[in-house]
């Protein structure tokens, strides 16, 4: 028999600093991946970056005149009862049958007097589900903001951003 003093005390294996398992053992806690990359922000937020980023493609030419203007992002229309077919939207509304894409809010006033700006809100999952890629959702929603300033300007869509050539 081995003395006391001889016996090996259970070694614990040591993981690398700030990575854990989680409760059971089966994976790891915490974050998969870093803040900075691309996978870490929502499908919302890349959304937000596309219109953000249309936004400021129009602002170049048209500051002036977008300056008042706000920009919003819903995730889906508020649609009225009824069958689709009987539904009729005004020229404010950017369609595509009877699913709102985008909506054109004209300057006005609160309920307590107050004026507000004119809004221009798109809807992320009716262009998401209409584009096949982040290429192509892009591009759509580039559009609808382009369409969109122009009904708001009273312009046509290539007087507010010429095709390139």
């Amino acid at each position: 028999m081995s003395p006391p003093g001889d016996r090996l005390a259970p070694t614990r294996r040591r993981s690398r600093p700030g990575v854990r398992r989680d409760r059971r053992g089966r994976g790891l806690r915490g974050v998969l991946v870093p803040a900075e990359v691309p996978l870490s922000r929502s499908r919302a937020e890349q959304f937000d970056d596309m219109v953000l980023d249309a936004v400021e493609h129009l602002e170049g030419r048209w500051a002036s005149k977008l300056d008042s203007v706000e920009f919003a992002v819903e995730d889906v229309p508020a649609v009225p009862d009824g069958p689709p077919e009987a539904l009729v939207w005004g020229t404010d509304v950017i369609e595509d049958g009877a699913v709102p894409l985008a909506r054109l809010l004209p300057a006005g006033s609160d309920q307590g007097g107050r004026p507000t700006p004119p809004r221009i809100v798109l809807y992320r999952r009716p262009l998401e589900l209409r584009a096949i890629d982040r290429t192509e959702l892009a591009d759509l929603v580039h559009d609808v903001v382009v369409e969109q300033v122009a009904n708001l300007l009273g312009l046509d869509p290539d007087e507010v951003d010429p095709p390139a050539e």
